[in-house]
């Protein structure tokens, strides 16, 4: 890795925090990007030259804030904007609120209920994420014009609506909920699993994610959607260390090496998700379910021993609550490891909606490749491939591809 790769890596895993920091101080979602933006450009000139600073974070939140400053004083048409720019130089001290971290703040105030739950978890992912609005459009499975448009309107309805940068009261809480959760669901699955880019993994968003889902859980502890969330990502953050080989390629679930497995966060995991079943005999909970499902997998002590009777009775659950192509397309998968791949195929092509969804043509190109039926495997990975995905992801269907 050169040192201008090393340094444009810290500077997008130091991004989001100052960004959020920014966003408290400015008042203004879109003057703080353009001052991180700047920030980040001069940090990309200087650092490979000069050598990083001791607190990176620091120096891209002090150099942001003079950027803003010098660009609300040029703006400036009388006294109040002057203010706004004393204010920024000095700012006040920190509110008391329920949680001080500037980040779970910036979900609560993405996930207002004054906006549509599509515009606010977009919104959040594009902030705290640090995701591109190509990147938040392929997450949501929507066109990047649409995306670029959704997020125009979230931030204008922010300021409009003048909804507070705060954690908001406990009565509140509940109300912001499914955006909170499904932002922080989402930003870790852009760690687990980046959508583009040279790494298939992006450590700092998953281990942001999880801290978030910690810090939630601490606002609300007897929440099982909360619970059940926490519960997930720790079952799935702990097969981190065996999804990549030597040379960063995917190791697939069945082939990875379960000792590399974490075995406190499948442990702490598997009893979340006890506590979070218990709380929810009538009626499941999406991110419940799904977090028995990975713990159907963490709990197996080999590929061969994996209950696939029991991932499919969940799926089957899961549909109850949360019907998407995208969980019929991850059943598919299960019942082909439990019935064979003639019974997934057929299930996957009856699934609608996903054409432009990489992962389905993908999934079918391996149930035909089981099935020998190599030429169309051979046109499936190529759909795969065109429709886009991380370059080691991509370099393991060209592999795969090359078998056919």
């Amino acid at each position: 890795m050169t040192t201008g790769d090393a340094v444009a890596r810290l500077v997008r895993e130091e991004g989001p925090r100052v960004l959020a920091t920014l966003i408290r101080v400015t008042g203004n979602i879109e003057l703080a990007e353009d001052v991180m933006q700047d920030a980040v450009v001069r940090a990309l000139e200087t650092w490979p030259r000069d050598g990083v600073p001791g607190n990176p974070r620091g120096w891209l939140l002090v150099t942001a804030r003079h950027r803003a400053i010098d660009l609300v004083r040029r703006r400036a048409r009388g006294t109040a904007k002057e203010a706004e720019a004393m204010a920024m130089t000095d700012p006040p001290p920190e509110p008391v609120e329920v949680v001080r971290d500037d980040l779970l703040r910036l979900v609560f105030t993405c996930c207002h209920p004054a906006l549509s739950l599509e515009a606010q978890v977009a919104l959040a992912l594009r902030t705290l994420g640090g995701l591109s609005t190509a990147e938040v459009a392929r997450a949501l499975l929507v066109p990047e014009a649409t995306m670029a448009k959704r997020l125009t309107r979230a931030k204008r309805k922010i300021v409009q609506a003048r909804i507070p940068y705060r954690v908001p009261a406990a009565d509140e809480l509940p109300a912001r909920l499914a955006g909170v959760a499904a932002t922080i669901y989402l930003i870790f699955n852009e760690g687990y699993a980046a959508g583009a880019g040279a790494d298939l993994v992006r450590t700092a968003l998953t281990v942001e994610a999880v801290r978030l889902a910690r810090l939630l859980a601490e606002l609300m502890p007897d929440e099982p959607t909360v619970l059940g969330l926490l519960a997930l990502l720790l079952l799935q953050n702990s097969r981190r260390g065996a999804r990549l080989d030597a040379d960063g390629r995917p190791v697939l679930l069945a082939d990875q090496d379960r000792g590399r497995w974490n075995a406190v966060e499948i442990r702490e995991g598997v009893e979340r998700v006890g506590q979070a079943l218990r709380r929810t005999p009538d009626r499941p909970d999406a991110y419940v379910v799904q977090a028995a499902i990975a713990a159907c997998h963490a709990l197996a002590p080999s590929p061969a021993a994996t209950n696939w009777d029991a991932v499919v009775s969940w799926y089957d659950v899961l549909l109850t609550v949360q019907d998407t192509s995208v969980i019929r397309l991850n059943r598919a998968v299960a019942v082909a490891e439990r019935d064979g791949p003639a019974a997934g195929l057929t299930l996957v092509d009856a699934i609608s909606g996903l054409t432009a969804y990489p992962w389905w043509h993908a999934t079918r190109a391996e149930l035909l490749l089981r099935l020998g039926r190599g030429e169309e495997a051979r046109e499936a990975y190529g759909q795969a491939l065109a429709a886009g995905m991380s370059e080691p992801q991509a370099r393991h269907l060209r592999d795969r591809l090359a078998t056919c």
